[in-house]
This record gives structure tokens, sequence and C-alpha cells, in this order.
């Protein structure tokens, strides 16, 4: 259950737009707005007939009562975008009287009843402070259904007046993170899909999955996210960034600070249209939460002389003229060395997650963001259309997204896999090779250690969903890769070699047990040959029951 805050002045506004109708032929109307929970005497009047105009004013007029009576005044901070200081600064105050929370779930969990949705808000507000059962005198407030939205979600709509019967105010200190952690214990209670409080991606909406199925393609924000990651990881500077970007066929505009035609703050991409067609544009934070420009830009150094160069590739690309610099890092050839350098970080890698915390979240997030990016340059070099490599990448890059990067520090110093990504973009050919198989034993075991770090952290949902990618789509892949194991011109060690068919038949039967105090697989066992290993419960298990 996902909730949604917003602060204003104007509850009659709010209320008008919550009862509205398509009769009303306004944007985001609804067909039946109703009521499903509110203060004593609102129940008392009304029942769950669908609101009108004359309803809502009459509503809003009961809610926002005790504000007039008493002639209080709520203010807060109202903010505004500096791009000299590039941040958030104090812009004076702005009255917000009015606390706006809508509750949804996700499209796949269906819908709810009236009495359902009727509990969850009772116990919502309760939590939240705004009843009698904080203690204070209770804030006017009502519960609205609004049916299912556009994209799918059943949701309702919880207006409160935060002026309380006696005059005095009531705290929103927080409410943020609260209702997070309420949402997270009614989810509990009342039995629904239980949502992370650490990690949020970006949902699809019908629209985007009817478009995509109609059409015989891929999501356009799923394919932009694949190729935005992939050019991202591949990337050492920004300006590298750009030029990638435009060689996976992106169209790259950026997103400039006000009055400034050199200062770049966000940016947006598209696929290229067909003839006739316009291009459908997304901004890179609605792609992905960790592909917001500005945590790209953590992951790039930052000088005088890198930030022109990247100003340069961003006015190109929006003027669609050609790349200022051909001879970028993006043209080389990589040396057979490099991929057994990248593989050694990998193996280091994952050796040493064993040693992180389950809860230092940051650095799970970067060593996740890293290997899916490396899956999703991976898939834009072999696949045509996406398949495991691109599934892989997707559902890692689920936990490479904080819901709140800034509460959760800095993360640790790790062997660096980015690397791994230019030298699946830098392929030649679209042929496997003996040194990507060396390459992917270790991002499989990686994507092992995040999947054992959600497991043992009691993230059920967020490890099943990478177990049952790798089970049903990676582990045929990998059955598909050459056996031997060369890298480059050079042989590898005995161990190496060892490690190859093991870690690819752990690929093929699932994820590997978890092992008390272990994160990864330590010791390689022998490879039973693939002609004749059939999976059973036992071996394709991972210490969770199914």
């Amino acid at each position: 259950m996902i909730p949604n805050i917003t602060r204003g002045s104007r509850m009659s506004g709010l209320l008008l737009y919550l009862a509205s109708t398509d009769a009303d032929k306004t944007k985001n109307s609804h067909t039946d707005p109703h009521l499903v929970a509110g203060d004593g005497a609102i129940m008392a009047w009304y029942d769950d007939g669908v609101l009108d105009r004359d309803d809502a004013v009459a509503i809003a007029k009961h809610l926002d009562q005790p504000r007039k009576a008493f002639g209080v005044e709520i203010l807060q901070k109202d903010f505004r975008w500096d791009p000299v200081k590039k941040e958030r600064v104090a812009n004076g105050y702005k009255q917000a009287d009015v606390w706006h929370c809508s509750l949804s779930l996700r499209a796949e969990e269906g819908a709810l009843t009236d009495q359902q949705w009727g509990d969850i808000a009772n116990d919502f507000v309760d939590a939240m402070g705004f009843t009698e059962a904080s203690g204070k005198a209770q804030c006017r407030w009502v519960a609205i259904n609004h049916g299912t939205s556009e994209n799918g979600n059943h949701h309702i709509h919880i207006a409160v007046s935060l002026v309380r019967e006696d005059g005095t105010k009531a705290s929103t200190h927080g409410d943020y993170k609260r209702a997070q952690k309420t949402c997270r214990d009614l989810e509990t209670k009342y039995g629904l899909e239980e949502l992370s409080s650490v990690h949020a991606t970006r949902g699809y909406d019908r629209a985007e999955k009817a478009t995509a199925v109609r059409d015989e393609r891929e999501m356009h924000r799923a394919s932009l996210a694949r190729k935005v990651r992939a050019s991202a990881s591949a990337s050492a500077t920004e300006a590298e960034f750009v030029r990638r970007a435009r060689d996976t066929g992106l169209l790259v505009r950026p997103r400039y600070a006000k009055n400034t035609t050199d200062v770049i703050v966000g940016y947006s991409v598209a696929e290229r249209p067909k003839p006739g067609e316009r291009p459908i544009w997304f901004g890179g934070g609605t792609l992905a939460s960790d592909l917001k420009l500005g945590a790209l830009r953590e992951e790039w150094p930052d000088t005088p002389h890198l930030a022109t160069e990247a100003a340069a590739e961003w006015n190109a690309a929006a003027r669609n003229k050609r790349k200022v610099s051909k001879t970028g890092p993006e043209n080389a050839t990589p040396s057979a060395e490099a991929w057994v350098e990248y593989t050694r970080n990998a193996t280091a890698l994952a050796d040493q997650l064993r040693t992180i915390p389950r809860d230092d979240h940051a650095t799970w997030a970067k060593a996740a963001r890293e290997v899916s990016g490396a899956f999703a340059a991976w898939s834009y070099r072999l696949e045509p259309m996406p398949g495991p490599l691109a599934a892989t990448a997707a559902e890692l890059s689920r936990t490479a997204q904080l819901r709140a990067p800034r509460q959760h520090g800095k993360p640790v110093a790790l062997p660096s896999i980015a690397g791994t990504a230019m030298l699946f973009m830098a392929a030649s050919s679209k042929s496997k090779t003996a040194a990507q198989t060396a390459l992917m034993v270790q991002l499989i075991n990686t994507a092992f250690a995040v999947y054992e770090m959600h497991a043992q952290s009691g993230r059920t949902r967020e490890a099943q969903r990478i177990r049952s990618v790798v089970e049903e789509q990676l582990a045929p892949f990998t059955a598909t890769m050459p056996k031997a194991v060369l890298v480059g011109a050079e042989q590898q060690s005995a161990a190496e070699a060892a490690v190859v068919p093991s870690a690819i038949d752990i690929a093929r039967r699932g994820m590997v047990p978890i092992r008390p105090g272990s994160v990864v697989p330590t010791t390689p066992t022998p490879a039973t040959p693939a002609k004749t290993h059939q999976p059973s419960r036992r071996d394709s298990g991972s210490g969770l029951d199914r």
C-alpha cells in the first residue's frame, strides 16, 4: 500500500476534486466517489452514495469549521530550486492547514471492499495522530473511495483539517516517514502485499502495458531504462554517458537550470520514433530513482573541464547534431587482459559482500546497481528483444533504488565492476564467448549475494523475485554458454577453471542453500553433467519454502 501526502490551504477545492465525476469532465475524474470513513459527524450525516458537488461543499464546510471558528492559521515553509546553489532554498511561507493523503494498492492486488477500506482508513488516521486516540482533541477528517485509477490502482483519499476541535494545531512532523511505517503495519494486519520500506521502484500504468502488448514490443520506459542504465554503467564521465546513450539509438535532451544554457540539472530520453510519429519523452527520474542525473553524477568525477565537456555533448544532443568527441573510450576495443581484470574484480566483489551488514542499504544498492548495469549492457549487446539478461537487470535494479537515499549514508568502498558494462557494450560480436562465461559466473555469484541478503533480512518478496528470474529465465540461458575456460589469450588458473561449470550448474539448478553466516558460495562443488541432471525440490531450493 502506497501513501502519497500533500499539503494545501483550500479544503473546498480538494473536496470538489475528490467528488468529481466523469460528468464534470475534469482531469483525473472518477465515476463513483463515495465515503468509506470519516469523523463521527460526517458518518452520521452521509451514507455510501455517490457524492455530488453539493455534498463536497457541505463536507468541506464541516471539516473547515474549527479553523474558521478559532481563526487559526497554519503556515509551512515554501521552497524553490536555486540553480546557483543547486539546492532547494526557503522562499517564505504558505498556508497549509489541509492534509491530504492517498492510499493506493498495486494494480496486481485488485480491489478492497468499502468495509476493508473503512477499517484501514480509521487505523491510519489513528496512527497518524489525528484522532482522539492520540490523547488530544480530534481533527475532522473524511476518507473517499475513488475506485480504480487509470493505472489500475484501487485507492482512497483521506482529507484532514489540521486544526483540532479545540483550536489547537495538529503536528505533521515526520508524517512522511510515519505514513510509510503505518502502511507496512497495516499491510501485515490486513493481509495485503507487504512492500519494502527500504526500496521503491517506478510502476507501469495499464495504458503503457496495453500499448506494448498491442504493438508486440517492450514497454517504452522499460526499454529506455535498460539502455540508460547500460550507458551510465559503462561510462566513466558524464560526456561519455551522453555519447553512449545516443549510440544506443536514444534521443537525449538536457534540462537546463532557469535562465541558463550551460547548467544542466536533469535530462529526458526517448526512443527514436517511426516516420510520422512523435517521440515520447521520459525524465531520468521517471525511469528509476537511481537514474536521476544527480544520482548518476555521484559515480563520475567532477571537474570544470569535465563539466564543460559534458555541457558540449548535452547541447549537441539537444540540437540533434553530431557528437563533439569522436575519440572517446566508447570507440576503443578492450584488451583481453581487461576481461581477466574485471572477472577478478567481480570475484572480489562477491567475496567482500559476505562481510557487508544486511542493513547497509547504501552499499548493497551500489553493488546491485553495478551488477544490474552489467546485465543491462550485456542484454543490449546480445538480445534483439528483451530476454533473460534484461529480466535479470530489471530485477536487480529494484535493489539499487532506495526509497530515501539520504537516510542511508555513503556506501563503503568495494571492488568496482562498473567496467564490466563497458566490456559488454564494446563487444565486437554478438556471439557468446568463454570470457563472457567466466565473467557471468561472478555476476551470478553477486546476484546470489543480493538474493540471500533479502532472504536473510526477511524481505521474502524481493528474494523470491530474484530467485524466480534466475531459475526460470537466467538458468536456461547459462546452458547455452561455451564451456571453454579461456579468457582472451590467457589460460585461467585451476581454481577459476573449476568454478565455471560449478556456478553455471548452480544457476541451472536455482539458488544455492543459505548457509549460516554465508552470503555467496565459498567452495565450489563438482558440477553434475547438464545432460543427466534432473532438478529436484531439494537441490533447487534455497532454504526457503516454495
